[in-house]
């Protein structure tokens, strides 16, 4: 194999596919980033055999070469290496070579490094996916769903499922589902299908999170293709392969009241810069609670007391507040994960009472929704 290739191009595939490559791996060829060359292009492949990621560098694009191909060939590489050999290159232009056994020499300007490979067919395939029923989505809505929704995905192993995101694909829409069972974030969304299937899947919330690393943002529709095991993604020049968790989601419609005894709306920045000051003040100890009371006029106290460093108290003037009285406890970083994930100016907050769990949600707009469990201080 023999090839040279733009720099920068090679740097940012290579980057995209070390977001699969781990160090803590039993299979020891998983260590390294496969490197195929052929007539129309290269491709890197990273793996750790629960995120798969493939990205293609074209011969040419746009009318511009980005990659001369002399000879065709594979190897793979320790991925450590060769990911800051690349990085750290002295030339715009970069020339790999693989000669016999599979060393493999990197040359550019001056500099020329020689790395030991390894034969790319002892590399594990990729999953098959088959490449029909696909779910397509704007790739900048995806990211933007699963920022909304990742961050409240379990961080324990004690349910393994709850580290993940529920998908649900129905009627032409896509629900994500995040909780850890002390909160639960969710969001929908319109999504254009060629067929009427329905799916119920759970991806690990480690896997959205690196996806939504790696794409752009762009309006550029990413394609999804979801079999029993594997879910991929597919998007331009990237494929992005994830495995699904095994077991059944817990049926969260039901935490989800539907009565109400306290309504509050509020303004979304003043609210969490106010739920941000009092938090200074409960980072120690008891998981950072911060109580909440509704007062005269539409007035809402934000408090928070530690007994061995002081006490805060601050007033927000609400937009409105209807219905009982209220004073309830919660945790500050699960209220401002929430309010960061909501794209609103103004939210509206559903309280079922000082015990039970409460819902936030953009005013006017029901595609989105937070869930937060209170907790109980005495």
């Amino acid at each position: 194999m023999k090839f040279v290739i733009q720099r920068d191009r090679l740097v940012e595939s290579v980057q995209d596919v070390m977001k699969a490559v781990t160090s803590r791996t039993t299979i020891p060829i998983l260590t390294g980033i496969k490197i195929i060359a052929n007539d129309e292009g290269v491709t890197l492949t990273g793996s750790d055999s629960d995120i798969s990621i493939e990205s293609f560098i074209p011969r040419e694009e746009d009318g511009n070469e980005i990659v001369e191909i002399i000879q065709s060939g594979g190897v793979v590489l320790q991925a450590k290496f060769f990911s800051e050999i690349v990085k750290k290159l002295p030339m715009d232009q970069v020339e790999i070579e693989v000669q016999n056994h599979f060393v493999t020499v990197i040359r550019s300007g001056k500099a020329e490094f020689n790395l030991n490979g390894l034969d790319p067919e002892e590399y594990p395939h990729l999953p098959q996916v088959e490449e029909e029923n696909a779910i397509k989505i704007a790739t900048d809505l995806l990211k933007t769903m699963i920022r909304q929704t990742g961050f409240a995905v379990s961080t324990s192993e004690t349910r393994p499922i709850l580290t993940g995101v529920n998908w649900k694909v129905e009627n032409e829409e896509l629900h994500c589902i995040a909780t850890d069972s002390h909160r639960l974030a969710m969001r929908k969304a319109p999504i254009e299908t060629n067929q009427d299937e329905q799916y119920n899947v759970v991806i690990p919330g480690k896997s959205l999170t690196e996806l939504s690393k790696i794409l752009d943002d762009t309006t550029e529709p990413v394609d999804i293709f979801i079999t029993e095991n594997q879910v991929l993604f597919k998007a331009k020049h990237l494929l992005f392969f994830s495995r699904l968790l095994e077991g059944n989601y817990p049926d969260t419609s039901r935490l989800i009241p539907s009565d109400t005894k306290t309504e509050l709306t509020i303004h979304t920045k003043e609210f969490l810069q106010a739920i941000d000051r009092a938090s200074l003040l409960a980072r120690e100890g008891r998981n950072n609670v911060v109580k909440l009371s509704t007062l005269e006029g539409g007035m809402i106290e934000v408090s928070s007391n530690s007994p061995e460093i002081g006490k805060v108290i601050e007033q927000v003037q609400s937009e409105a507040v209807e219905g009982e009285e209220l004073k309830i406890s919660f945790s500050a970083k699960y209220m401002m994960d929430a309010l960061k994930a909501i794209d609103g100016t103004e939210i509206y907050i559903n309280f079922t009472g000082a015990m039970r769990p409460f819902v936030i949600k953009p005013l006017n707009d029901d595609s989105i929704l937070q869930l937060i469990l209170p907790v109980r201080t005495y």
